[in-house]
Formats: C-alpha cells, sequence, structure tokens
C-alpha cells in the first residue's frame, strides 16, 4: 500500500470527510481490521484564506510546497491536495517535490466522462468559477461547462467561506443552492460538480435531477486506487 500525503484543513470539516471516505473504502475493499496508509498536514485555513483575499497565489503556493516536501520526507509517495480551490498553485507545489500529485478536476473528469456527460455546472468557491486553472483542466477533457451568473456566484462563495467551512449547514442555503443548479440545468448542464470539497457536506444526489459529482468522494476514492495499485 502506498503512502498518501494529504494537504487538509482547506477547510478541516471536508479534510475529515477524506480521513472518512478513504478509511472505509480501504477497509471494504481489504476488510478485515485494514484502514489507511496516510500522513495528514493540516494548515491553519486563517492563513490560507488570507492569501486567497488579497490574491497573494504566490505565497499560498510556497507555504502549500513546504507541506508538500514535509510528507514527502515522511515517506509519502503522492501528494492529495484536499481542496479545490489551491490546486490553482499545483505547479508551485510539484515544484518543490519529486513525487506526483493527484489532480481533483483530472479524477472528476474521468467520472464525467465514464456517463458520457459533455456539459456541466460548475459551483465552488468564485475563485473555482471564475479563474481558469480548473474549468481548463476540464475543457481539455471535452466537457463544457457552465457556472451561475455573478450573484449568485457570490452567494455560492459566500455560503462555503461564511457557513460551510465553519461546520454551519443551513436549510435556506440548500434552498438556495438547489435554485442555483437548476439554473444550470436550464441553461444545459446534464450534470453538477460540486467544485468545492464542503459543497458535499450541504448538497446530496437527492437535491438534483441530474447527476451530481462530489469532489470529495471522486478525489478521496481516487486517492485509495493510487494508494493500491
Amino acid at each position: 500500500m502506498k503512502i498518501m500525503g494529504l494537504i487538509g484543513g482547506m477547510s478541516w470539516e471536508s479534510s475529515a470527510e477524506y480521513y472518512r471516505i478513504i478509511n472505509q473504502e480501504v477497509k471494504r475493499r481489504l476488510g478485515g481490521l485494514h484502514s489507511a496508509s496516510c500522513l495528514l498536514y493540516s494548515v491553519d485555513f486563517e492563513e490560507i484564506e488570507r492569501y486567497q483575499s488579497e490574491g497573494n497565489w504566490k505565497q499560498a503556493g510556497e507555504k502549500l510546497g513546504d507541506v508538500a516536501r514535509s510528507l514527502e520526507k515522511g515517506g509519502a509517495d503522492f501528494i492529495v491536495i484536499c481542496t479545490n480551490t489551491m490546486h490553482k498553485v499545483i505547479g508551485d507545489i510539484q515544484k518543490k517535490i519529486s513525487i506526483p500529485i493527484l489532480h481533483i478536476a483530472d479524477a472528476t473528469a474521468i467520472k464525467i466522462k465514464e456517463q458520457g456527460i459533455g456539459s456541466v455546472g460548475l459551483l465552488g468557491t468564485k475563485y473555482t468559477m471564475e479563474q481558469d486553472f480548473y474549468k481548463s483542466r476540464l475543457e481539455s477533457n471535452g466537457i463544457n461547462v457552465i457556472i451561475p451568473n455573478d450573484h449568485e456566484r457570490e452567494n455560492v462563495n459566500k455560503i462555503i467561506y461564511e457557513e460551510l467551512c465553519l461546520g454551519k449547514i443551513q436549510q435556506a442555503s440548500r434552498e438556495y443552492y438547489k435554485k442555483v443548479i437548476q439554473g444550470l440545468i436550464d441553461a444545459g448542464a446534464e450534470g453538477i460538480i460540486l467544485g468545492c470539497t464542503e459543497i458535499g457536506l450541504l448538497i446530496k444526489q437527492e437535491d438534483s435531477d441530474v447527476p451530481l459529482f462530489d469532489t470529495t468522494n471522486i478525489h478521496a476514492l481516487e486517492a485509495v486506487n493510487m494508494s493500491l495499485k
């Protein structure tokens, strides 16, 4: 079993989900008392979020690159960045290590293509929805990406940072997300990417008339695949 190096804490609410899903899947596949061989470095999200809001992505990449290097020195065979947004700095992180990084958008694209879906709606932080680092990765796999309008993006982002990252699950926010999802479906989306690792805490498949792609679950399961190869 290869050792996973998990970069977590962004937020710890979703990192806990990664840890649960990964260990449950290893136990399911191997049985008995088996659990995952992994190292978890949980960062202080206050610091990372400050870099995000300031647009200081270089410093964020330096910080997470140092974290990845620590995990490699600790024995990790590959890196899992337990957040969608910070894949923006995956190049800066990769420069500091010699082991591979399992990209969350690549894992998600595989699942989308397996279902024969060509157009998806993308929910996530404003950085993930608006910037090219994530969408371009999907589009390079032949997947058309639809995002909410300006006002909706602001509200989706606000709910992530002011509620979900703090462990607050509000019914009103669930209803709002469901409305945004329906708008994306009306615009042609055949599936919806839950492109922030906290959104799966709020939105479940029964909240959508089209397939949901929960990136936390997809990424965690692909990390198990990579570990057990």
